[in-house]
């Protein structure tokens, strides 16, 4: 157990070097950041399943700040009957009201699916510097998809973006729940 909370503080620790070198790093530094971004996209993905046994739409995320989790969440519309309640909205207010402030600096969202044009919206207020997501929305992402909100170059504020982190299992959660549906 020792070994392995060592290990993760290693590579929490990279990731964090990463962060601040804005991804221009060795090889090694790519893989060992790989790890943690697999890691808690593998978090993101257990809100999703949750999410979706709620018969809300299967879309999950994590806030991490320097390591640490801030929060986790699953999309929550249908259950508080709140069309602004996807899980980015949520992860994101609650790791505002945790910090004391709208700000939510050096931290990175990890998602199941490509942000909407509302919470890539709110990811360029809160401040939010990495947005990392699994599979992307052909309908309505905000990330490049559809429009490029999130490095718009005339906000204010931009974000670095990873995509495709453990896109396969994103897709297909989603695809599970809309078959199930029909």
């Amino acid at each position: 157990m020792r070994a392995a909370r060592r290990i993760l503080a290693a590579l929490l620790f990279a990731k964090t070097i990463i962060e601040q070198e804005r991804y221009t790093g060795t090889a090694t530094l790519r893989a060992e950041r790989s790890v943690l971004d697999e890691h808690f996209m593998r978090i993101a993905l257990q809100e999703a399943e949750q999410a979706a046994a709620r018969n809300d739409v299967p879309i999950g995320a994590v806030l991490v700040q320097g390591g640490k989790v801030l929060a986790t969440r699953g999309n929550e519309r249908e259950l508080r009957r709140d069309p602004t309640a996807h899980a980015e909205m949520l992860v994101i207010r609650e790791a505002a009201t945790a910090l004391g402030g709208w700000r939510v600096p050096n931290a990175t969202l990890y998602v199941t699916l490509e942000p909407c044009p509302m919470c890539a919206g709110a990811l360029v207020l809160a401040r939010i510097n990495h947005l990392v997501y699994g599979t992307p929305d052909p309908k309505s992402g905000a990330a490049g998809s559809v429009v490029d909100l999130v490095r718009h170059p005339a906000l204010n504020h931009r974000l670095l973006v990873t995509h495709g982190i453990l896109a396969a299992e994103c897709s297909e959660i989603l695809q599970r729940f809309f078959t199930s549906r029909r």
